[in-house]
């Protein structure tokens, strides 16, 4: 399975593999702090902080730059993560408030679910304990509350997460 297939797109979204070059692109959306509020790391909306995002989604070689595919704007990030065997995880997604509340997350999860369910059969996303925004979302998806653990970001202290879980044959 390639973990960063070069098109996903549905009429409204697309899907790119993140590049250097879209760090400042990235960061004009992540710049905003109530992105941030209810995440395990509020204060990712610093530069320097941010830049460690990035280059840990650079590295994951499973990240995506999520943009509008009529205008071109950008709408956030998200990545493929920690596939062994049959599972993988969905996660380190974050939305611009311009898209907040219009189906995108919906839409780009079914996206990454449609691809990645022809390879696995279970994907795990991990969402801050106190991000009660993104823990509706899931829930809205589909996914089930499966647990809590600790998880450590990529360069950060571990947080408290929970976690949901979505199965191919649901």
């Amino acid at each position: 399975m390639n973990v960063q297939p070069t098109h996903l797109s549905t009429d409204s979204i697309v899907l790119k593999p993140l590049e250097e070059s879209d760090f400042e692109m990235l960061y004009e959306v992540a710049s905003d702090p109530l992105i941030w509020q209810q995440h395990p790391n509020p204060d990712r909306y610093k530069r320097d902080i941010f830049q460690n995002y990035f280059t840990g989604a650079i590295e994951s070689k499973g990240a995506f730059l999520i943009k509008d595919a009529s205008t071109g704007e950008v709408l956030g990030c998200t990545r493929f993560y920690d596939h062994i065997n049959n599972e993988i995880k969905i996660g380190y997604t974050f939305y611009g408030r311009s898209s907040w509340g219009k189906g995108i997350n919906a839409e780009v999860k079914k996206l990454m679910l449609a691809y990645v369910f022809q390879f696995v059969d279970q994907v795990v996303f991990h969402v801050g304990a106190q991000n009660i925004r993104s823990q509706k979302a899931m829930e809205k998806l589909g996914a089930i509350k499966t647990g809590e653990e600790e998880v450590a970001y990529f360069g950060e202290a571990s947080r408290l997460n929970f976690v949901y879980t979505i199965s191919k044959n649901q």
